[in-house]
């Protein structure tokens, strides 16, 4: 179990800030590597908060100054609230049904390719229209809405909730780095209530070695994504999103072919 989770940790941590689906990734490693009982469930989730704590020390600075009494009203915190609440909502009301039904290949293989699509498209009638004098501090209430909005479509395992975030950033007029790194900071209290609530309901149930297991996973997962964000950065800057989402197509089509023909 502990090599398992050594395993999914790396794979966490590289895909957490890609718009590829960490939790698809997780799924699919998870079903090669015969780790997939109830425990591997809450695991997939609650792992997330190593690549959560990368982000917070990438970006501290920002994060120290949201900490500080008098901006917790502020543009930014009020931002965050606005990204992360119509996601927040709609995962507390479906989130039975999305960890019963949704967390297996074939849903996650479909979600790939479509999402795969979005972002080819999106980059299409995009990257000739950035705005580079864009940062975090000048995101607008009705970015922040956008993004939140099309981040609901992340709570399908597959569609990618810094792709869905990513999507709602360049559409609302956002450059590729902001939108980014956008999606990187309201991923932290997102993802943090997230892993919590799972967890919450189930740690009861977990052995020693599942612990220890877990806790391995969010280290590893920790260590690779402070280096997976610097990465997405470059990417992003360089090549934008067509080949995340060649590779999404890739991916999706070749799991569906293996689970069809297996």
């Amino acid at each position: 179990m502990l090599i398992k989770a050594v395993i999914l940790g790396v794979v966490e941590g590289l895909t957490e800030f890609l718009p590829v689906s960490s939790t698809g990734h997780l799924i699919i490693a998870g079903d090669i590597l015969k780790f997939s009982d109830s425990f591997a469930t809450t695991f997939d989730i609650a792992i997330q908060l190593g690549a959560i704590m990368a982000a917070v020390v990438m970006y501290w600075s920002f994060f120290k100054t949201l900490l500080s009494p008098k901006n917790w009203v502020g543009k930014s915190a009020r931002n965050i609230i606005i990204a992360c609440a119509p996601a927040a909502g709609i995962g507390l009301v479906c989130h039975r049904y999305i960890k019963d039904l949704l967390f297996h290949p074939i849903p996650v293989a479909i979600a790939l390719i479509i999402g795969g699509i979005v972002l080819i498209w999106v980059d299409s009638v995009k990257k000739h229209a950035d705005s580079p004098q864009d940062s975090v501090s000048t995101v607008t209430v009705k970015q922040a809405l956008i993004i939140g909005i099309t981040q609901t479509v992340s709570l399908i395992p597959g569609m990618s909730r810094s792709g869905s975030a990513l999507v709602g950033g360049l559409m609302s007029g956002l450059s590729y780095e902001t939108s980014a790194s956008f999606s990187f900071i309201i991923a932290v209290p997102l993802i943090t209530a997230a892993s919590i609530f799972d967890l919450s309901k189930s740690t009861h149930q977990f052995s020693h070695m599942e612990w220890l297991a877990l806790g391995i996973g969010i280290i590893t997962s920790f260590l690779i994504a402070v280096v997976s964000i610097r990465l997405m950065i470059r990417i992003l800057k360089r090549y934008h999103l067509t080949p995340f989402g060649i590779y999404r197509i890739f991916l999706g089509s070749l799991i569906l072919f293996l689970e069809w023909h297996t």
